[in-house]
């Protein structure tokens, strides 16, 4: 993953609803302008002190909003956290897009792409460290966002591979194999029971699902 980018999509969803969800209509120019002050404050307070350095009247002191808008665009920490961790990988798809992987079959590209991530997450523990428990955390109202950075963690997935069109059955089937795996594995070497090395051979290990029949 990449040290915290600042950019947010054109079509960022706009401030959560009730239950967490994204409402229509897309975010105007200062939402998300506003957006981005919110997910840079978190940020930056998530890679300094971990999870519980991110509290919520802080990142609103450090976006310069009001705590009641803070809860308008993220109703609770694990929300917020969450959106980090999805444009951390956001960041990471456009740095792939840009310098795809060399490597010639497509089981070492995506596990490079992966490995990739592991080394910038050493620059940041702190921070991945937040982004992963926010996740651990997640009930049922924060479905829809961590649906988007399962999303996002397959397309980057696919964009390694370098796929062209849409993915057959069991491509789908592996790179939801290749999610858990990178999900675990970034799990255990924050808990300090896999090493780098570790890691890397694990996400080889899984991507040479995508070249079985």
């Amino acid at each position: 993953m990449p040290p915290p980018v600042t950019s947010v999509p054109a079509a960022a969803p706009g401030p959560a609803g009730p239950a967490g969800q994204s409402a229509d209509p897309p975010l105007t120019a200062r939402q998300a302008e506003r957006r981005r002050r919110i997910l840079r404050a978190a940020t930056g307070l998530a890679a300094r002190g971990g999870y519980e350095a991110v509290q919520m009247r802080e990142v609103a002191e450090g976006a310069e909003v009001a705590l009641g808008t803070l809860y308008r665009y993220f109703p609770s920490k694990v929300h917020l956290l969450v959106a980090v961790m999805l444009e951390q990988l956001q960041g990471l798809q456009e740095q792939v897009r840009r310098h795809p992987p060399a490597e010639q079959d497509a089981a070492s590209r995506v596990a490079e792409t992966l490995t990739r991530a592991f080394h910038a997450l050493q620059r940041e523990p702190l921070l991945a460290e937040a982004m992963v428990r926010a996740l651990s955390f997640a009930d049922r109202s924060v479905s829809a966002e961590v649906d988007q950075v399962s999303s996002a963690t397959g397309q980057l997935i696919l964009d390694a591979i370098g796929q062209s069109g849409p993915p057959t059955e069991s491509q789908r089937a592996a790179v939801r194999v290749i999610e858990h795996t990178w999900h675990s594995a970034l799990v255990s070497w924050l808990s300090g029971r896999a090493s780098i090395a570790e890691v890397r051979a694990d996400l080889h290990t899984a991507a040479r699902l995508l070249t079985l029949p």
